[in-house]
């Protein structure tokens, strides 16, 4: 049992803040302002300034693509194509062959203002095979070394381009495919026990994951539920199954399916290739939908139809309607009351859309880490979108109309980080879409556990819930927008032990996964 004092943060219907919360046999006994008669003589944890609230969710991650790229050549920090080819050659030496893979490279972070091209990986890696992911996650470019081991079916595909070794729309998921195929098993087991680490560290106890891009057999799927069930007491793991093949989603017993990749509407803004309905500044191109309107709506009649939760990328607003349209079309067709099927991403809603959602109760888990984003910055999408990039990430209107908002990174696009995704929502760049700490607060906790129906058992600090708990250096509630930079996760409780890490075997995790019923 442990007795907490100090501020107590419920993030219940009331925001109520209380004085005490009790914990024991790892859920939360009672939370309130004087503490019990039958407790007045057991020692008491005082927090000080410090402040206790639900453990964090992300609502949106690639989280094997995370696992493998965190750690690995993260190019976020780079202000130069020089300095990107600095670390590639030095990546290079240290794989001795190997294929080297890195993540983050954006035309807009670095002074020469394009992204890098094969000859100039060709010249600092030489013969090592190199694969380097855009910021956005829906453009790679590679080297000679990976070009010329491709499927020659790949050459024909949308977006592909072998002298600059730039991939694009179809032809960069077919060699994102392609490339996770040499990734082992043990590789994958090893970097998500990191990555699970990572969200400890971060007071995460729970992550959303969209997975299924590509390994043989789905291998990273099946990887991805197993450690999950067998972790237990710990981050909570909520899979989708990123396919439009609902019978793969049936025959592993996952409630869920969707996500990007194959069940992405649209591609991005960074890639020019989200679906708009006019056309972009100063061209004629209204990107992509790489689905017609009635693709989409049978996909999600049958999904909806079997029980599935459902969730589709859109990042357009003829992506974001077309989402929307096939949703309500699958309800009205099979009427669901408590579906809880979502828009991922949602940048460029529109008031019907906006209608739509209303009407059916489809939530928009999102990311408040896109706002005035460097890889992607505000002056970049007002040169694509003009007077559109306005309308971006309407945080505040999705609230007035009653929507379900929930926070996540779209990782490894952005870090899982919910203290930075809370900052920018309370700091938009259109002060009128901006969100109150309290609001952002929840679209970290209890939204996002509402985002999978885990609301019961966690998201508040109320009695009879699970006590996953995370420990903020501060009350965020104290602070002004402007201020919340300065928030620091100082511990996480799962089932109110405090996380300490430590060593343990993530293969064994698998093993207890593939003998457990787990929820994930």
């Amino acid at each position: 049992m442990q007795i907490f004092k100090g501020d107590i943060l419920t993030c219940d219907d009331r925001d109520t803040v209380h004085r005490y919360l009790i914990e024991d046999k790892g859920r939360i006994v009672y939370t309130g302002d004087v503490l019990p008669g039958e407790y007045e003589k057991a020692a008491v944890i005082e927090l000080g300034n410090k402040a206790l609230v639900p453990s964090f969710v992300d609502t949106h991650t690639h989280f094997s693509s995370f696992a493998l790229f965190n750690g690995r050549l993260m190019l976020y920090s780079c202000s130069s194509n020089e300095e990107i080819l600095e670390k590639v050659a030095a990546g290079a030496a240290a794989q001795k062959g190997k294929l080297l893979m890195g993540y983050g490279l954006s035309a807009h972070a670095v002074k020469e203002g394009c992204l890098v091209t094969r000859r100039q990986l060709d010249e600092a890696a030489g013969d090592t095979p190199v694969f380097l992911v855009k910021y956005d996650g829906h453009t790679c470019v590679v080297n000679s070394a990976v070009l010329k081991t491709l499927p020659p079916a790949t050459g024909s595909l949308r977006g592909f381009d072998g002298e600059t070794g730039i991939m694009g729309q179809e032809a960069f998921f077919a060699v994102s495919a392609f490339i996770t195929k040499k990734v082992s098993a043990l590789d994958l087991i090893s970097s998500l026990s990191d990555a699970y680490e990572y969200l400890a560290e971060h007071g995460f106890g729970m992550v959303h994951t969209v997975t299924g891009v590509g390994f043989p057999l789905d291998m990273d799927v099946d990887i991805e539920r197993w450690i999950a069930r067998g972790i237990g007491s710990g981050v909570q793991t909520r899979v989708f199954f990123q396919t439009m093949d609902i019978q793969k989603v049936l025959r592993r017993k996952l409630p869920r399916i969707g996500g990007c990749f194959a069940t992405a509407l649209d591609g991005c803004f960074g890639s020019l290739d989200a679906a708009l309905y006019e056309p972009y500044q100063g061209t004629e191109n209204r990107g992509i939908l790489f689905y017609s309107d009635d693709e989409v709506a049978a996909f999600c009649k049958e999904a909806n139809r079997a029980g599935l939760q459902i969730q589709m990328h859109a990042i357009g607003d003829a992506a974001f309607d077309q989402a929307a349209r096939a949703i309500a079309a699958a309800l009205t067709d099979y009427p669901r009351e408590d579906h809880r099927h979502g828009i991922i991403h949602a940048c460029l809603p529109t008031d019907r859309g906006m209608d739509l959602c209303a009407e059916y109760a489809i939530q928009i888990p999102l990311q408040p880490a896109f706002i005035d984003w460097p890889q992607e910055p505000t002056s970049y999408l007002f040169s694509v979108l003009g007077d559109r990039e306005a309308r971006l990430n309407p945080l505040k209107t999705f609230l007035k109309r009653g929507l379900l908002i929930s926070g996540g990174s779209d990782a490894p696009v952005t870090a899982p980080d919910a203290l930075h995704g809370m900052y920018k929502a309370c700091n938009h760049t259109q002060s009128d879409e901006s969100l109150s700490i309290s609001e952002a607060l929840k679209l970290f906790t209890v939204n996002g556990y509402k985002a999978s129906f885990d609301e019961g058992e966690r998201g508040t600090l109320e009695a009879g819930k699970v006590a996953d708990m995370t420990l903020l250096s501060e009350n965020p509630l104290a602070c002004t927008p402007e201020t919340l930079s300065r928030l620091k996760v100082d511990a996480v409780f799962y089932r109110g032990m405090k996380h300490e890490r430590g060593k343990h075997n993530p293969f064994l995790t698998v093993l207890k996964g593939l003998v457990s019923n787990g929820k994930v």
